[in-house]
């Protein structure tokens, strides 16, 4: 503060003292220096609860913006999860058609043939890399119908087979996780 400034504040004090002073008489100083002594603390404590709410007020929305954050990161991870899983699913569903045309070549081999052998180890090999990925076959043959993993194309009359359970597999299906890339075909026992 400039000392003009600091000497007008003080004479501004003093005027107001000598107002009070004036203004009662009988009272001698000490009072009055406790009165206007209890106001100024009444005003900061109320200045310090201000304060005090302020600080919790800053304190909360800084913890509010930190748990957004939070929450925010993980959805961004788990959408990125899925994305991924979901595209990783999409390029073997494409990839599933040459396998299940090896599995055909194979079922209809002719015995001891070295093109045969070269194919059923393409097959294997083609296999194994989709197993490490994780892809599972859906076992269905013999099994109970069920829509979320078979899809029936006929119901036909089976005498070994129950009602309901599956006669035949015409195409593997197959799971990525927990979700199904593509269900089984099959044959239903009525």
């Amino acid at each position: 503060m400039s000392d003009k400034k600091k000497h007008k504040h003080e004479v501004e004090e003093a005027q107001e003292t000598n107002v009070e002073a004036v203004a009662t008489p009988a009272q001698d100083a000490a009072p009055q220096v406790h009165e206007v002594g209890l106001t100024e603390i009444d005003m900061l404590k109320r200045q310090l609860e201000d304060a005090e709410t302020k600080l919790a007020d800053s304190v909360e929305g800084w913890q509010r913006s930190v748990a957004d954050f939070q929450n925010y990161r993980k959805r961004v991870e788990r959408d990125n999860e899925m994305m991924y899983v979901s595209m990783k699913g999409d390029i073997i569903k494409k990839v599933l058609p040459a396998l299940d045309d090896l599995e055909r070549a194979l079922q209809n081999r002719p015995a001891d043939d070295a093109w045969a052998n070269g194919i059923e180890l393409i097959a294997r090999k083609l296999q194994n890399l989709l197993d490490a990925e994780g892809l599972k076959r859906i076992e269905a043959e013999g099994v109970e119908f069920n829509p979320n993993f078979h899809e029936a194309i006929s119901h036909e009359p089976a005498e070994n087979v129950a009602s309901g359970h599956v006669i035949a597999v015409v195409q593997n299906g197959y799971m990525l996780g927990e979700r199904v890339i593509r269900p089984a075909l099959v044959r239903v026992a009525q």
